[in-house]
């Protein structure tokens, strides 16, 4: 039995499409969970006295505790960045799924809101 030649490259399409739309969605949901721990640690350096030094003590603590279990992406330098992209985006919801989280991370380094919007 021979197979049309355009349905194999029609199904190698789909697998090829599945397969970025899945990586698309991947990447928004470790995009989503970066602003989450930013809003945690934003959240609870607002509770501390004195913010600026109960905060770095807040990542430090975070980061010895994360990254054992969950590895690099958990150094005191991301968590920091993590708390920085929540400050720069304060509303979830209207984060882009088109954008990956290399691309939140070159936004965050404009520093007018004009240009980064």
């Amino acid at each position: 039995m021979l197979v049309h030649p355009s349905k194999i490259s029609d199904i190698k399409s789909i697998i090829a499409q599945s397969k970025e739309r899945a990586i698309r969605a991947v990447d928004h949901q470790r995009t989503l969970m970066y602003w989450y721990i930013g809003k945690r640690i934003f959240e609870e350096e607002q509770e501390g006295k004195d913010r600026a030094d109960y905060g770095k003590y807040l990542i430090k603590y975070l980061s010895e505790q994360l990254q054992p279990e969950f590895g690099s992406g958990f150094t005191h330098r991301q968590l920091e960045r993590y708390r920085q992209f929540y400050r720069t985006f304060p509303i979830a919801t209207a984060l882009r799924t088109q954008l990956s989280w290399t691309q939140y991370m070159l936004l965050m380094r404009l520093e007018n809101d004009i240009i980064r919007n």
